[in-house]
């Protein structure tokens, strides 16, 4: 399925994104998937899942070929706003099956604002809007004014390379992903990296989850078992919160599992396709 790329704008400032035309099913028209990505990459993440599903993948403002303005807002809460604007300003979206991965779990504050607007919801190793989370070792680095500028400062591809072999489970980094992260990690998405972590302690990520009880479509919470920044426990904290919710614990899997574990593309994409 060919994978279109657009430039919007918004408030003056540009907005990218993917899009891919959901598959003929002969079945009536279902609202299109949103894919919302985390950290520190961008929309690019999604084409496997739009190649198989269609839908919409934007660059989140401060990632990938978006805007990255320094006034603009870099927190869970700004990203809310760019989704829901992106929605209706950007696209003219009203419904969307939604998933998100790692910091794309910004955008549950958005759905738990309007729980009417999601017909179904994919969290896929996400930043947990829970209580109990605490911080991974390289989100206090990057947390940690100086310290979190200095390791910016000197990423290089071997020095990210290196750091993101955990997060696989092999500890290979696949081929390219490395190089698609790094091809647009440049001040601006750097400060916006600092500035999303250094927004939210742990206690505000809890509260922000708070209504998670309100997201009563199906639900389905993928996690891969050997991510090294977020636990597989809170996979199944967040499918407690959602009343319609079931986990798939994804094994010899990491941070990003559909990269380890292809499979699970056809997995989420059979769930967003359930009537």
């Amino acid at each position: 399925m060919d994978v279109a790329e657009h430039t919007g704008e918004l408030d003056g400032q540009p907005v990218f994104w993917r899009s891919a035309p959901a598959p003929a099913t002969g079945s009536p028209a279902r609202a299109p998937v949103l894919y919302v990505h985390g950290v520190p990459t961008s929309g690019e993440d999604w084409l496997p899942f739009l190649q198989r599903t269609g839908g919409l993948a934007p660059d989140l403002l401060g990632f990938g070929r978006s805007g990255k303005g320094g006034h603009n807002d870099y927190s869970l809460e700004g990203i809310a706003r760019f989704v829901e604007r992106f929605l209706d300003d950007v696209v003219g979206v009203e419904r969307v099956r939604l998933v998100v991965h790692d910091w794309g779990a910004a955008a549950l504050a958005f759905a738990q604002r309007h729980p009417q607007r999601i017909e179904r919801l994919a969290i896929l190793d996400a930043v947990p809007l829970l209580p109990g989370y605490r911080w991974h070792r390289v989100a206090r680095l990057w947390r940690t004014p100086v310290l979190g500028e200095l390791a910016m400062g000197l990423t290089s591809r071997r020095t990210l390379t290196r750091a993101l072999r955990p997060a696989f489970a092999g500890g290979a980094v696949p081929p390219g992903f490395a190089e698609a992260a790094l091809r647009h990690f440049d001040q601006g998405t750097q400060r916006a990296i600092l500035r999303l972590y250094r927004s939210a302690p742990e206690e505000l990520l809890a509260a922000s989850g708070r209504d998670l009880s309100s997201l009563g479509m199906p639900a389905l919470v993928g996690w891969g078992a050997r991510d090294p920044y977020i636990s597989p426990r809170f996979g199944d904290r967040y499918a407690a919160e959602l009343p319609d919710a079931r986990v798939v614990c994804v094994e010899d899997a990491g941070h990003w599992p559909w990269l380890d574990r292809p499979d699970l593309i056809d997995r989420i994409a059979t769930f967003l396709e359930e009537s």
